[in-house]
This record gives structure tokens, sequence and C-alpha cells, in this order.
């Protein structure tokens, strides 16, 4: 049997300060790819190019990426202030109907840093524009300088629920991670189970209560290292996992309909 196909959220950029792109990190196909052992396919995040029941058809699952970009305040009934950054409206349009779809068809998805806020905004949930401000709360976000080495370096510890999904994925119920977002939930979205946290209290680790596929979804960025991190690589194998229980189901369905 194939590989089962895990389609990657992608971000717009420019290259070159005038060509539109859209692009994934090579870290996410990796830990997909190498991981996950599914086969790792750059979706254009654009309503303009793909839609939500085309992407579920061709994909077994789905990683939700990282990115500089943030979700849109309008998308749970806010207005946006400088404190939001940067937006991307397109990403927006396509992520938040495919976590709802996910969600009902259990087809499995991974949320990272963004993708773990869109989750939450898709099901309903509010976001703070800027965690450090925060009273009691880490700056969260990647240290401006440095190699990739020194900004994913592990910095915080997160503690999941004794005997939730994360303990279950993690064999631990602390864990070491990275830390590089500036947003964070506000308010849980219906159905989020908040799992796992940081020293500071900010949610760090959701799930989706009762969704009949894998909805684990992480505030960090488990894509670095994913190989050799015990965190990690785990989270991703779990994914994997999942995915390829999709893909067989789905191929038992058709086979059973032919």
């Amino acid at each position: 049997m194939s590989r089962p196909v895990v389609g990657i959220i992608s971000n717009t950029h420019l290259l070159n300060d005038q060509y539109p792109v859209h692009a994934g990190g090579d870290m996410n196909a990796s830990a997909v790819a190498h991981v996950s052992g599914c086969m790792p396919l750059l979706i254009p995040a654009d309503p303009r190019y793909v839609s939500v029941e085309e992407l579920m058809v061709q994909c077994d699952g789905f990683l939700l990426t990282g990115g500089r970009p943030n979700v849109h305040p309008e998308q749970y009934g806010e207005e946006a202030t400088d404190a939001h950054g940067e937006f991307d409206p397109a990403r927006d349009a396509i992520t938040l109907p495919l976590v709802r779809a996910c969600v009902e068809q259990g087809q499995p998805f991974l949320g990272i840093c963004r993708g773990f806020q869109e989750v939450n905004v898709a099901m309903g949930g509010t976001l703070y524009p800027e965690i450090r401000d925060l009273p009691g709360r880490m700056n969260h976000r990647m240290p401006p300088d440095g190699t990739l080495e020194e900004k994913f370096e592990i910095r915080h510890k997160v503690t999941v629920s004794e005997g939730g999904l994360f303990n279950q994925i993690f064999g631990a119920t602390e864990v070491m991670t990275n830390t590089l977002h500036g947003q964070g939930i506000k308010r849980a979205g219906e159905r989020i189970v908040i799992d796992g946290t940081a020293e500071d209290g900010t949610p760090e680790a959701i799930y989706v209560k009762d969704a009949p596929g894998f909805t684990a979804s992480v505030q960090w960025h488990p894509e670095w290292n994913a190989t050799d991190d015990p965190v990690s690589r785990p989270l991703f194998e779990a994914f994997g996992a999942a995915a390829q229980s999709f893909a067989q189901r789905r191929l038992g369905h058709v086979l059973k309909s032919a």
C-alpha cells in the first residue's frame, strides 16, 4: 500500500520581496515523511485554487503548520489592532472550515502553533494578541537573534493531564519544549480540551472532545528535530498512525463499495 497523503498547509510569502509564493518549511515535510511515514503534499491555502471538499478527498490527514501571519480577529468577533500583527485571510478561509470538516468526518490533523490557534478559533474560541503582555506570563516568542538551533532551543516545561491524550502519546506528564509564539488561547472553543499548559498557565496542548479522529494540536514547534526529539517523535508517530488508519478505512470502504 502507498503511503498516506498528508496535506501540509502552506503560507504565502514574497520571494525576493516581489514574487508571490506558497511555501512550507522543509522540517515539516521531513517530519511527515520520516517520522509519520506519510507522503507530504504542500497545499496552497487559498480558496482561489483549492476547496475544502477537494482536499478532504485527496488527503488522508493534514498538518496545520505555524506561520508568521495570525488568524484574523474578525474570525472570532474582535477588531484588529497593531498587536495582532500580520494576517493571511486566504489561509483562514481554507483552514477554519477544514478543521470543522475534519472534526465532523474523523479525518486526522495535527495543529502546530498557528495551526493550534486555528483549531481553537474554528471551534468558536478566541485568542490573546500578545501573551507576553499579560500579567504573570512569560515571553513565549522566538529569540530575535541567533542561529536556528538557538531559536528552536528547548525553553520551558509543559505539564499534561495524567491519563489524558498527550500523557498517552508522550508516556509522561511533564515534557520540555521550544516556544516561538506571540498569541495564545483566550477562551477555549466549544469541545476544546486544554490538556497541557506551560509553567505560566498558557495553554500548550489541546484536542477536540469526542472527535472521531486525531485532533491533537500543540502551541510549540515539534517539527524541529522531530526524528530525535523524545517529545516530537511520538507525536508525529501518533499522527502518522492515525493517517494510516484513516487511509486503510477509506480504502476498505472503496473496495467494499466496488
